[in-house]
């Protein structure tokens, strides 16, 4: 039997424009709301993500954003 899914947690986060409009086409493509897509994803990590880009992007993004903050 499938485990239930209770979204329990409701972090307050705070998005930049581009981030939050990404996740909600992803949602809707996916026939989500955007608290049950970034379960999936979270909860699917190891297999959404390419480990070797990722370490690339946050590499570049966090290299890059203390320009992108002013």
């Amino acid at each position: 039997m499938p485990k239930r899914l209770r979204l329990t947690r409701r972090p307050n986060i705070a998005m930049s424009e581009d981030g939050y409009r990404k996740l909600k086409a992803l949602s809707r493509e996916a026939g989500l709301d955007e608290g049950e897509f970034l379960s999936f994803f979270f909860e699917n990590w190891n297999s959404c993500i390419n480990e070797e880009k990722f370490v690339a992007r946050i590499r570049l993004f966090n290299s890059e954003l203390e320009e992108r903050k002013k």
